[in-house]
């Protein structure tokens, strides 16, 4: 169970995709005076090397956000994604990437609070030490499914919460539902972001209708819903190994997110596409 380690994968078209939601959502957030909470289910070690061993073995970067590093043609919301990573890499090379702990931090305000749980405890050190100076600050060493009950509803009643577990147990995606449901009733209001890859599984390709119909039960989600995924690779073998793409599930989005994806996904076809049939899919259900 705690053998993953995101620094394998870190930077990869997963992470662009993932990370131009979270930075989306949370520019969209501090759009109001009030402050607000970010829960952080599985925040991994907060930032990785790119010129490290673990990064370079599979080069997943080179073929994520390395692509829109030089661009120049980048659509805004993109640009506004990049920002964070740039300032990640103060000498204007790309040698590190921010995971959504470093993002948050360049993006939080002082007074907005940050709730980080991650089981690996090599990386739950690196995080707590990378945060230990940040106010309004938590690191737990604590499985975060199980966390997130006590985080919510957060004080000022405005909070978003990322969800990206590995999904190297095939546990992990009932635990997102349970997790979605047990939220919603806690804390209708909240902006709940699951991240998934695509993968030639079952579990893989039933997740999104399952967060459907938590995001609608009841009530329903005060806000809606909007799925997003990116397509960019194909079936790797008869036997479905390798992620052929990812996708974000986001309940109670921003009004803006909608149009502000529509505006980046046909370049995120185009740049990050490894075959002819890369595509995306957006869909949502508005209030």
């Amino acid at each position: 169970m705690l053998a993953y380690r995101h620094a394998f994968h870190a930077g990869n078209h997963a992470d662009v995709l993932k990370h131009l939601v979270l930075t989306e959502v949370l520019r969209y957030m501090a759009e109001k005076d009030k402050p607000y909470t970010l829960v952080d289910t599985h925040a991994g070690a907060g930032g990785y090397s790119i010129e490290g061993q673990y990064a370079q073995k599979k080069g997943e970067y080179v073929h994520g956000v390395s692509r829109l590093w030089d661009a120049k043609d980048l659509p805004a919301p993109l640009a506004r994604y990049l920002e964070p990573v740039r300032a990640f890499n103060p000498g204007g090379q790309l040698r590190q990437y921010p995971g959504s702990p470093a993002i948050a931090n360049l993006l939080l305000r002082a007074e907005d609070r940050l709730r980080c749980f991650e089981l690996h405890p090599t990386d739950y050190r690196i995080l707590q030490t990378y945060l230990s100076t940040r106010p309004n600050t938590f690191v737990s060493d604590k499985d975060g499914f199980a966390s997130l009950r006590g985080e919510l509803p957060p004080p000022s009643r405005r909070g978003v919460v990322l969800m990206d577990p590995s999904y190297e147990i095939k546990s992990d995606y009932g635990k997102v539902i349970t997790a979605v449901r047990e939220g919603l009733e806690r804390f209708k209001d909240g902006v709940f972001m699951v991240w998934y890859p695509q993968l030639q599984l079952l579990e893989s390709a039933q997740l999104p209708q399952r967060l459907k119909a938590a995001a609608d039960a009841g009530e329903g989600a005060k806000k809606g819903w909007l799925h997003v995924r990116l397509t960019v690779a194909q079936q790797e073998n008869t036997r479905g190994i390798g992620m052929l793409g990812s996708g974000m599930f986001i309940i109670n989005p921003p009004f803006t997110l909608h149009d502000e994806l529509q505006e980046c996904l046909p370049y995120l076809v185009e740049k990050l596409g490894l075959y002819d049939g890369a595509n995306f899919l957006l869909e949502q259900r508005a209030s």
